[in-house]
């Protein structure tokens, strides 16, 4: 098979997208000015590339596939094949939004308010549509950065993205509706899709990525237990599944094993040491594949 050419966001996302690659499997080096990081597989050839412009290259054929948000297939209204969603930020694992602000003391209450206004946005034809879908005439100007400054002075709105909101209260902003609701995306080529050797290729990368991010805040918890405390135990313990118990060669013990929230690991244990657990062993998940 020729290798796969896979397009990897560059810039805010490009730090998440490295480590959830690396728990996927995919170890990647890249200097600080490269755009051709060198991965530990050999059928894969990467490329680094602004989040924006991914789609627009898959679609093209110039990428095979590539991990992009939803917002950029939308905005570029690309005909790609969305392969799998892939839940993460550059923040967190949570979808992000692209919203209306306007400034703390500014009349405008809802999009409807936005008739005859003046919108700075990076996301031009998004935003357009969403104004034509409400019915509201405005002038949308594109926004080269900096967006969140330049409510009052410059414009009346802003449709910028957000993931926690913090930047836009720092700006003495408030969000008045939600555009669109974004999250990362594994996407392909059409004719790549339909290569037999490029789509296996594609697919266990799908799994590998969505088992990584379905690891991520769980670790596996194993303990010794006396057998007259399972039900005790087990109680205890929330569980992807029923947790795996089995028999130890010393009478009367049994091994259990689970994978939990790691949030809740500090809460459990002294309970579970409580009921006799013995060697309890908490362990980082890199994937769990269903």
């Amino acid at each position: 098979m020729a290798k796969l050419i896979l397009g990897l966001p560059k810039g805010s996302l490009q730090e998440a997208t490295f480590q959830i690659m690396k728990k996927a499997g995919y170890n990647i080096r890249s200097g600080s000015r490269s755009y051709l990081p060198t991965v530990d597989d050999p059928t894969l050839d990467l490329r680094l590339i602004r989040a924006q412009e991914i789609s627009h290259y898959v679609e093209l054929g110039m990428l095979d596939a590539g991990m992009t948000g939803h917002d950029w297939i939308v905005e570029n209204g690309s005909d790609v094949v969305e392969v799998t969603e892939l839940i993460y930020a550059k923040q967190g694992m949570r979808p992000v939004r692209w919203v209306v602000a306007v400034p703390n003391d500014s009349p405008i209450k809802s999009v409807k308010d936005l008739q005859g206004k003046r919108i700075a946005t990076e996301a031009v034809g998004l935003t357009k549509r969403y104004l034509a879908d409400n019915g509201v005439e405005a002038e949308v100007e594109f926004s080269w950065g900096a967006t969140e400054v330049k409510a009052p002075d410059l414009v009346d709105a802003i449709v910028d993205l957000t993931e926690t909101g913090s930047s836009l209260r720092a700006n003495n902003l408030r969000i008045v509706e939600t555009v669109l609701e974004s999250t990362t995306r594994l996407i392909a080529n059409k004719v790549a899709w339909e290569d037999a050797g490029k789509r296996t290729k594609i697919e266990e990368l799908a799994l590998l990525l969505t088992g990584a991010l379905a690891a991520e805040g769980k670790v596996l918890l194993k303990m010794n237990v006396p057998a007259d405390a399972v039900e005790q135990v087990t109680d205890i313990l929330p569980s992807l599944h029923a947790p795996t118990v089995n028999a130890l060669r010393s009478d009367g013990w049994v091994a259990i094993e689970t994978v939990v929230k790691e949030s809740i690991v500090r809460e459990i244990i002294p309970a579970l040491k409580k009921t006799g657990a013995e060697g309890i062993i908490e362990l980082p998940l890199n994937k769990i594949i269903p």
